[in-house]
């Protein structure tokens, strides 16, 4: 309760990362969240997410796959700092459309957290997996770690 409004984890965690600067710059957006998981969304602008072969940059991909980290963390009551992050890159899209990067954590221990993601295009093909290993670094007080 904030202000006489109940707010439920997700509406918190949307929030939070409202104010999110490289991600509101990569015009990456919160599409779901859940207990354990959430799904983002980055609609690829040619001017910012492309290389000059004209694909979306694998950096920007990178950038996808790891803003969804501490999202999933928070959904979990867990402040979280990426320790390593493995992306295989199964193929690239051309500056078009959208990319979307869905989470879900396999092990969550008292001091890391691992997690698995993939980045799909709009057609549901694979563009990417992704697993991390995150440092727990706090508790988040204002969402619960099961609900």
């Amino acid at each position: 309760m904030k202000g006489g409004v109940f707010m439920n984890p997700e509406e918190i965690i949307r929030k939070m990362w409202s104010s999110n600067a490289f991600m509101n710059v990569l015009k990456i957006e919160i599409k779901e969240v859940h207990c354990g998981g959430a799904t983002l969304v980055m609609p690829i602008d040619f001017d910012i997410h492309t290389n000059h072969w004209l694909g979306v940059h694998g950096g920007a991909m990178a950038a996808l796959a790891d803003c969804v980290t501490g999202i999933t963390c928070a959904s979990v009551g867990k402040i979280c700092t990426t320790l390593n992050m493995n992306i295989d890159y199964i193929s690239n899209v051309r500056g078009l459309g959208a990319l979307s990067v869905t989470s879900r954590i396999v092990h969550k221990g008292q001091s890391t957290i691992n997690i698995v993601s993939e980045i799909k295009d709009d057609a549901g093909n694979l563009i990417c997996n992704v697993t991390y290993i995150m440092f727990v670094m706090d508790k988040l007080q204002e969402v619960p770690e099961k609900w």
